[in-house]
């Protein structure tokens, strides 16, 4: 059990459950900071060299890359127990089903998600988030995509199939476990406002309810990814040209 404990500890030390932190002083500096909290602006996929191109994509390939590697540290600590990410349901078994049933998470939770996001921010709990800010370069749309799925796959592999079969393998109830996976995700979003944390907290319980019923992360990496692609590349296409869409 303390073997077990220190792992999940480390694993979310080394990812998420640091970003988490993170969010919450960022959160802490945004509502301290003069003026409100729609003012004020949350950047998820910026440049890292302006003006170098190729450098910049350096940049964006090696985070996309590194930010992967708590995930082949948690298929390493499966695979050493004899399960792997098939345990979890993160492997090719079930392309098509994993594929339908992601499409429709998506179409369900993207318009609520993006209504949400609009209330929120109008209602002054919500930075304006910017999905991108990148230069208008060859690689933008790849790499936008390519975060998208980094983002998806480090996401539910984590705070979805590893943390809920640590968790309940150390002898957390379902709804302990349920509550802990959602609110780790509500708290990492958390630099977006307290609209960021409290719609990504409804929609962590969907995915644990979902993932209960399927066992599988499958189709969560699936609607995850969708969603993110569509708020990146729809951001890319659309910011400055729709009035509906905030732009700081």
């Amino acid at each position: 059990m303390r073997t077990l404990r220190s792992e999940t500890l480390l694993v979310l030390a080394l990812s998420l459950g640091a970003s988490a932190v993170s969010a919450l002083i960022s959160f802490i500096g945004s509502v301290t900071r003069p003026g409100g909290l729609k003012d004020q602006a949350a950047t998820l996929n910026a440049s890292y060299a302006p003006g170098r191109p190729w450098l910049d994509l350096a940049w964006q390939l090696f985070g996309i890359a590194t930010a992967l590697v708590p995930v082949a540290l948690v298929a390493h600590l499966l695979l050493r127990e004899g399960a792997g990410l098939r345990a979890i349901g993160f492997d090719r078994g079930r392309p098509w089903s994993d594929l339908g049933r992601g499409t429709l998470i998506a179409a369900g939770i993207g318009s609520a998600g993006l209504a949400f996001y609009l209330v929120a921010r109008a209602a002054g709990a919500n930075l304006t988030v910017v999905p991108e800010s990148l230069p208008e370069v060859w690689w933008k749309f790849p790499v936008l995509i390519l975060s998208a799925v980094q983002n998806s796959v480090l996401e539910e592999v984590i705070v979805v199939g590893y943390l809920l079969r640590r968790l309940g393998q150390l002898g957390w109830t379902p709804m302990a476990a349920l509550v802990a996976s959602s609110v780790l995700r509500g708290s990492y979003h958390l630099y977006q406002g307290i609209g960021g944390f409290i719609g990504n907290m409804v929609m962590g319980v969907v995915f644990v309810l979902l993932y209960r019923r399927w066992g599988r992360v499958g189709p969560l990496v699936v609607a995850h990814a969708l969603l993110d692609i569509v708020a990146f590349v729809g951001y890319a296409l659309l910011a400055g040209r729709v009035g509906w869409l905030p732009t700081p």
